[in-house]
């Protein structure tokens, strides 16, 4: 993309600021957060900062030509312990967001949606798989495909809804305001990095698709410079158990800190993820480029 006028929602968030910094070296970004989860000092100086809620009713889409809808509540236990206001955030304010972006006549939305709606999956999950919605979290993530789904064909608008696998940076980029929040690379390298032992619920055997923030900042741009519709996973295909992924770490890391295994206290709990990202692959050529064992370098780096 370039000589664009680009709304982030979230963008000072961990994918969002990465993706308005990318952004902004070609285009016109503007970047909206409320900062429940992200924080200006991510972004860079030629990125235009609002603070505001994605539920508000003027927020800055006159003449944009793309908006990337990113700010959510993100993940299973952040909308467990605020349901009311994080669906809110979630359902409402994608709603909030897109109309008014309809209505100052941006034809482009590209939206966070996520894989956990597929369940627990050992093989790779297509978009042709049936989802189910087990969380709040789903629900409202669910929600915003359901009503894109109702934007496109009753205003054909091009909606497209990415099912993020697993994202990651490392608290040496943007990720480490998440806390607990973050992704379990970033806890576990953050914790053996300082001779704690990281806490693996269950057995670790748990896999993950592990996809490095810069592959997710290019499939977004990609989705939106082909002007896609529909939903689309974001995986790299290849899933790694907690075990491996804590082994690499120490390995990296010169170290050899175990980890301590406790019984899963979550209710619900997606053991296995990997995405089939073929169809994002055929529309717009997207590939992942970071490798997980070059990620975890990325990662463990500030730390040696």
């Amino acid at each position: 993309m370039h000589g664009q006028r680009v709304l982030v929602t979230g963008g000072a968030g961990f994918i969002g600021s990465n993706l308005a910094n990318h952004l902004a070296t070609e285009n016109t970004v503007i970047a909206v957060d409320d900062g429940h989860l992200g924080t200006p000092t991510h972004l860079d100086t030629t990125v235009e900062f609002r603070e505001q809620s994605v539920l508000e009713p003027e927020l800055p889409v006159e003449d944009v030509d793309v908006v990337f809808h990113l700010a959510a509540y993100s993940s299973y236990m952040m909308v467990e312990e605020a349901k009311q206001e994080a669906t809110r955030v979630n359902v409402e304010g994608f709603v909030n967001v897109v109309e008014q972006a309809r209505r100052a006549g941006c034809r482009q939305i590209v939206y966070a949606s996520t894989s956990s709606i597929y369940g627990s999956q050992t093989e790779p999950s297509s978009e042709a798989m049936p989802v189910t919605v087990r969380t709040g979290y789903e629900a409202s993530k669910r929600a915003r495909e359901v009503y894109a789904e109702y934007f496109g064909a009753h205003y054909d608008l091009a909606l497209a809804g990415m099912r993020f696998f697993s994202v990651y940076q490392g608290y040496g980029g943007a990720e480490a305001h998440k806390g607990e929040y973050a992704n379990t690379v970033a806890q576990f390298a953050d914790a053996i990095a300082e001779g704690d032992r990281p806490e693996v619920f269950g057995d670790g055997t748990q896999t993950r698709d592990f996809t490095h923030v810069d592959d997710v900042v290019a499939a977004l741009e990609l989705t939106a410079e082909a002007g896609l519709s529909g939903v689309f996973n974001v995986g790299t295909g290849v899933a790694t158990s907690f075990n491996e992924m804590i082994t690499m770490i120490n390995e990296t890391l010169g170290s050899s800190v175990e980890p301590v295994y406790v019984e899963n206290p979550l209710p619900v709990y997606v053991h296995d993820t990997c995405a089939d990202a073929s169809k994002l692959t055929a529309a717009t050529g997207w590939e992942p480029t970071v490798g997980f064992a070059e990620g975890i370098r990325r990662v463990c780096r500030p730390y040696q």
